[in-house]
Formats: C-alpha cells, sequence, structure tokens
C-alpha cells in the first residue's frame, strides 16, 4: 500500500516535477530505493511495527502521462494463519495535467498485488489483491486525492466501492527541507469497524537525491479490528516513523 504516511516527503521528491520551457527536460525515467523502520500505509502498520526495504520505477511522458511499479517487503497477511505473501507490489499509471495556472489534475489507477496471499481460502477474508482508481487536485503546495475501491477492500469481504479521502500539504523550509501535514480518512463499505481517520507530520531532508525522513503517524482505529494476529499489537498507534531513500 503505497505511499502517504512514512515516505510522503519522499514520494514528492521521487515524482516527476513540471519544470518550465526554458529548463533543462528532466529524465523520464527514475528509479527509488529505501529503508524505512516500518511500512506504515494510511497509518496502518504493514510489517508489524518492523522495518521494511522498498523499492520502485517511474516513467513519465513529456504528455503527463506515467506508469510505475514500487514494492515493500510485508508482515500483515502472513501473519493471518492461512495467509501468506511477504511482498506488496504496486502497479499504477495515470495523467497529470496542469488545468489552470498552478492548479493540477492527476487521475490514474492503482492495483495492489500479494503474490500467493491465499486469503481467499481462509475463512472470513477475500483476496487480498485490490484495484482503485484516484483523483487528485493540487493548488499551489496543498493537494486533495480520493481513491475509491472497484474490488473488496485488502482481504475484507463484501468492501466494494469503499473510499480514502486525504488532504496533504508539501511545505517548502528551504536547504531542501520540506514538511507535510497530513489527513486522511478510510471508510470501508459495510464493516464500520475499519472505518478510520489517519495523520501524519512528515520532516524530510533531499541530499541530492538521498533523502532522509522523521514521520510522526497515528489513527483513531479500532485497536482491535487493527491488532496484529501475531502478537494483539496495535498496528494504528502513534509512532515516530524514520526513513532513508534513494532516488536515481
Amino acid at each position: 500500500m503505497k505511499t502517504l504516511t512514512t515516505l510522503l516527503a519522499l514520494a514528492a521528491a521521487a515524482a516527476p516535477a513540471f519544470a518550465d520551457e526554458t529548463a533543462a527536460p528532466a529524465d523520464p525515467l527514475s528509479f527509488n530505493v529505501a529503508a524505512v523502520g516500518e511500512y506504515r500505509y494510511r497509518g496502518i502498520s504493514q510489517s508489524r511495527l518492523k522495518p521494511a526495504l522498498q523499492g520502485g520505477i517511474d516513467y513519465a511522458a513529456p504528455n503527463g502521462l506515467y506508469v510505475g511499479a514500487w514494492g515493500s517487503t510485508i508482515r500483515w497477511i502472513k501473519d493471518i494463519p492461512g495467509g501468506g505473501a511477504n511482498v506488496e507490489t504496486d502497479l499504477y499509471g495515470g495523467y497529470r495535467t496542469e488545468v489552470a495556472k498552478d492548479l493540477m489534475l492527476d487521475v490514474g489507477v492503482l492495483y495492489y498485488l500479494y503474490p500467493g496471499n491465499g486469503l481467499k481460502q481462509v475463512a472470513g477474508f477475500a483476496n487480498a489483491n485490490t484495484f482503485e482508481v484516484y483523483g487528485a487536485m493540487t493548488y499551489g503546495f496543498l493537494t486533495a486525492k480520493y481513491s475509491h475501491s472497484t474490488t473488496n477492500l485488502f482481504g475484507n469481504t463484501d468492501t466494494k466501492n469503499s473510499g480514502y479521502l486525504e488532504v496533504t500539504a508539501t511545505l517548502d523550509l528551504g536547504d531542501g527541507l520540506t514538511l507535510a501535514p497530513h489527513v486522511g480518512h478510510q471508510t470501508v463499505k459495510r464493516l464500520a469497524a475499519a472505518s478510520y481517520t489517519d495523520y501524519s507530520l512528515t520532516l524530510a531532508r533531499d541530499f541530492s537525491g538521498l533523502v532522509l525522513s522523521a514521520a510522526i503517524v497515528g489513527t483513531d482505529a479500532d485497536r482491535r479490528f487493527y491488532a496484529s494476529p501475531a502478537d494483539g499489537k496495535f498496528l494504528g498507534k502513534t509512532a515516530l516513523v524514520v526513513g532513508l531513500k534513494k532516488v536515481f
């Protein structure tokens, strides 16, 4: 489940830039690798509060079309008795364009793939693989985004048409520093206990493509629903999450 908590500012650093016509053209192909203290997605730990390794590849065409793939080590599916998947792979594509001065539109699709997850064979679960469509508007430093699932959401049965609404600010502090406050709300259809609000505040420093970040991440999620099957720990607790990412 890709990024807007632990690596919010890092994702901004990896995204293709919209330069003016006099600037040198950016390389449309980019890569990134990262190590994080834990993998948080929408405020919930995907790695059972443990470290994770991540990496991705992106291609952004000059006409605004883009495609990419991203992956991370995970623990949450394997922790479910009968489940199994050590890796999450995200496949995505979309289109970005400026619709008015300083107003950017971003629309696309995202497929979360958990190879060999096997959850549909476990009583009470559906296949963890999830497909979402999304749309985002960015004006200056502020971005509002909505993601809508067209499949069951992350292994929860009968949860098609769930949605996630988020607002993020990316503030340039100078000298390669960015501060990114974020709040989001996950609504899970027909499963009220799974719905919650998450929040984060990420400070990142870009050292010429090597980005160090620290984020305070938390949620008001149901402690019983989001307890780890492995050890009972609350996966949405407030925590400081650090990360190191290289973009090239």
